[in-house]
């Protein structure tokens, strides 16, 4: 039986240079505003968090409070 991913969560690790998949899904959540990320839209997140941000400007905030 073939298994989608489409609409579960993906469970990541989230490294310097990219990511690696731990358990397959098509989205992350972002750790601040809670928004569905696909993984192919996926460009900010924190090594040190190990969390998923939408955008910069929340990447930044996130960075800001610690």
């Amino acid at each position: 039986m073939l298994m989608s991913n489409s609409g579960r969560p993906a469970r990541l690790r989230y490294l310097a240079n990219g990511f690696r998949v731990l358990l397959p899904g098509d989205h992350v959540l972002c750790a601040v505003t809670g928004e569905k990320i696909t993984l192919d839209h996926l460009r900010y997140w924190s090594v040190a968090r190990q969390e998923a941000y939408v955008s910069a400007e929340v990447a930044t905030a996130a960075e800001a409070r610690g």
